[in-house]
């Protein structure tokens, strides 16, 4: 097995690719787009007794998007740290997107992909293979994250009182555009300890959660959270994912997650949090240590009538209201609901505007966040405009008194 002589640039790093399908026609269609040097196997039992610890990039055919192939393919890549791959699917859905990205594959292409897609998912998986940069070469969005000089980050907490507001599709792409439009790290959090799909819906493979982070608690330092935290490469943001399974968030305290956050705010300008959408302890500790609680609401009655009940809570909590920034989505939706009548009901003046479009749910099943897979969309400007919000107020907030 060696690299593909087809327009890898001489900077990806070396690695051997093989082909990975069941379907002699898959591999050999395969093979063909990407030139001599790459070696087919019928499946990943058949290519791991070749492996030698050379690196290597498996590009996983239509065949293994199965859940019993991914097993298989998890089982490898768990034992070859060497290995890295990416798969081609017939059916790019959110349920194949969690399947791959959970067994390890690293990026899900939608078949049939044409070469330079091929390409370009070998080299990200090959740059992920290759050893990490010193921190003295890291980007500032990157890794060698340090502590900050002066005042400590600002803490943005994502909550609704509703699932299906759209709270983690802001979360995700505010986080986006802060780490666009900064110069200083940026991280998000996904505190929804049984059910989070931030990892998914930026169509990461991390190799760490927030769980390996609460194992680790009394050690947390810089260059420990540096090396958990799975880097978003397009936009530079660093992300600490939700447990892969719904079993782990038991294991989690309100306690540990705050401290995770009160160390990630001494390295990163901004720690976004996306949090379940109910009360619980770990959502009321983040609250109260945010700077900034964005309160997402949608443009339906039953929405509407759990944020005011949402914020009669905050309210008996002693929550400061001047914390609380109102963001309604789908704002421009014609279902015969205005702003003002939502800003009287909640007796609290929108922030932010966010538009329905076609073009996010796209995105989340693309796993690509919209202000960049649409930036000229009308959702991408506003959440961009949200984001600016807190980027031109730089100096972040004092902290308030527990």
């Amino acid at each position: 097995m060696s690299l593909p002589d087809t327009g890898i640039d001489q900077t990806t790093p070396a690695v051997a690719v093989a082909v990975v399908d069941m379907d002699p026609g898959n591999r050999d269609r395969l093979c063909a787009q990407l030139g001599q040097g790459a070696t087919p196997f019928g499946s990943v039992e058949e290519l791991e007794s070749r492996l030698t610890g050379v690196p290597v990039v498996i590009v996983l055919g239509p065949s293994q998007a199965g859940e019993d192939s991914l097993v298989s393919v998890a089982a490898v890549l768990r034992a070859h740290p060497e290995v890295g791959a990416l798969l081609v699917a017939d059916e790019l859905s959110t349920s194949v997107l969690q399947q791959a990205l959970r067994s390890g594959v690293r990026d899900v292409l939608a078949a049939p992909a044409d070469a330079a897609q091929l390409v370009e998912g070998i080299q990200r998986v090959a740059f992920d293979l290759a050893p990490p940069a010193p921190p003295a070469a890291a980007g500032a969005n990157g890794g060698g994250l340090t502590e900050l000089d002066g005042e400590a980050g600002r803490v943005l907490a994502v909550f609704s009182t509703k699932g299906g507001a759209g709270k983690s599709v802001i979360a995700v792409n505010v986080a986006v555009a802060l780490a666009e439009q900064s110069s200083r790290p940026v991280c998000l959090v996904d505190a929804d300890l049984q059910f989070g799909d931030i990892a998914v819906m930026l169509k990461l493979a991390p190799e760490h959660t927030i769980v390996d982070t609460v194992s680790m608690i009394e050690s947390l330092d810089a260059n420990l959270l540096d090396s958990l935290l799975v880097t978003h490469t397009a936009s530079g943001l660093r992300v600490l994912p939700a447990p892969l399974e719904p079993a782990f968030a038991d294991q989690i305290g309100a306690e540990e997650v705050v401290r995770i956050v009160e160390e990630l705010r001494k390295i990163c300008a901004f720690v976004v949090v996306d949090t379940p959408a109910y009360f619980n302890e770990v959502v009321l500790g983040l609250i109260e240590v945010s700077d900034d609680v964005l309160l997402v609401a949608g443009m339906d009655i039953p929405n509407i009538k759990n944020v005011k009940i949402g914020l009669q809570t905050l309210r008996l909590l002693n929550t400061p209201m001047e914390k609380l920034r109102l963001v309604l989505n789908r704002a421009n939706s014609k279902v015969k609901l205005e702003v003002s009548e939502v800003e009287r009901t909640l007796q609290l003046k929108a922030d932010a505007l966010i538009p329905s479009d076609v073009v996010v749910p796209q995105s989340v099943n693309k796993g690509a966040p919209v202000v960049t897979t649409a930036p000229k969309s009308g959702v991408a400007k506003a959440l961009r405009q949200l984001a600016g919000q807190f980027v031109e107020d730089s100096a972040p907030k004092k902290r308030r008194k527990k």
